[in-house]
C-alpha cells in the first residue's frame, strides 16, 4: 500500500488540548472553533456513502460517537446520514463539553445524544452498544492505545470507523499557518456568544496560537495509510473475523484528501 505521507517520518509529540490541566474555559473556546469550522467546512461529506455501507455492513443500531470534542462533524452530518439510515448518534469525550452537546442534542431535535460521563476510547463501557466513529481523534493516540481503540472495539465485535482530515505532509503544515487568522476572523460569529471565548482569543491571544501549534502537531501524528494497515495486522485474532477497509476520499478542489479506516465483523449482515 502507497502512500505519500509515509515520508515523512511520525512525531507523537502532546496537543494542548489533550492535556488535563487545560482550564475548562480556554479547552471549550478551542472546541468551539475547531466545531464551528467543521459545520462550515464539511470536510466528511465525501466519506458518507462508505460510512452508510459500513453501517450496513455491521447491522448497527447506533453510533457511538467517540472523543467527539464539539460535537465533531455531526451536526451537518447527521440530517444526510438520516436520510438513508435513520439510527442516533451518542457523542462521548474524555473531557466532554456539555454545552456543545447541550445545543447539538436541541438542534438535531433529539438525534443526537450524550453521555455526560468520561469516555475512554481504549476502553468502551459495554452498555454504549453501537458502531463506533471517530472524527479527527484518531491521531491523538500513540500506537499501542490507537491499538487497543480497534482491539476493544473487535473484542466487543463492535463496527468501528476512523477518518481523519489531517495529513502528515508539508502541504497539511503550511496549510495549519493560515490558521491563526482564520481564527481572529470567526471568532465573531460563533454561537453561543460567550466572553471567555473573547478573553482567550484576543485580550490573551491563546486560542489562535494553540490552535497552529495543535494543528501541526496533528498533522505531524496523522498515520498514513500503511501505518493503520500495520495496526490493523498486529491485532489478536478476534473471536469473530473482522473486515477492514483502509483508503483515502477526496472531495473536488480540496486539497487534502480525508484518510478512513472501517471496520465491522465479517458476516454481520447475513
Amino acid at each position: 500500500m502507497e502512500d505519500g505521507n509515509a515520508a515523512m517520518k511520525r512525531w507523537h509529540l502532546f496537543e494542548v488540548e489533550d492535556l488535563a490541566s487545560l482550564p475548562a474555559s480556554l479547552r471549550d473556546a478551542l472546541t468551539d472553533y475547531l466545531q464551528f469550522m467543521l459545520n462550515l467546512s464539511r470536510p466528511y461529506a465525501p466519506i458518507l456513502p462508505r460510512l452508510r455501507h459500513a453501517l450496513e455492513q455491521a447491522r448497527a443500531c447506533q453510533i457511538i460517537d467517540l472523543c467527539s470534542g464539539g460535537a465533531g462533524p455531526w451536526p451537518t452530518l447527521y440530517p444526510l446520514l438520516r436520510e438513508s439510515v435513520p439510527m442516533g448518534v451518542q457523542l462521548t469525550d474524555k473531557y466532554p463539553n456539555m454545552a456543545a452537546f447541550r445545543r447539538a442534542r436541541a438542534d438535531s431535535g433529539g438525534g443526537l445524544c450524550f453521555c455526560t460521563d468520561s469516555v475512554d476510547a481504549r476502553a468502551v463501557p459495554r452498555q454504549l452498544n453501537g458502531f463506533r466513529t471517530l472524527f479527527s481523534s484518531f491521531h491523538h493516540f500513540a500506537p499501542e492505545q490507537a491499538r487497543a481503540i480497534l482491539e476493544d472495539a473487535t473484542r466487543q465485535r463492535q463496527g468501528i470507523g476512523v477518518f481523519e482530515a489531517t495529513q502528515r505532509s508539508w502541504v497539511a503544515v503550511v496549510v495549519m499557518f493560515f490558521t491563526p487568522l482564520l481564527v481572529l476572523v470567526v471568532t465573531p460569529f460563533i454561537r453561543p456568544f460567550r466572553l471567555s471565548r473573547l478573553l482567550w482569543t484576543y485580550l490573551i491571544p491563546l486560542v489562535p496560537l494553540l490552535v497552529l501549534f495543535d494543528g501541526i502537531v496533528s498533522c505531524l501524528r496523522t498515520y498514513s495509510l500503511p501505518e493503520l494497515q500495520a495496526l490493523v495486522d498486529t491485532l489478536p485474532p478476534p473471536a469473530t473475523p473482522y473486515r477492514w477497509e483502509i483508503g483515502e476520499e477526496r472531495a473536488k478542489g480540496t486539497p487534502l484528501p480525508i484518510t478512513y479506516l472501517l471496520g465491522y465483523p465479517e458476516g454481520a449482515s447475513a
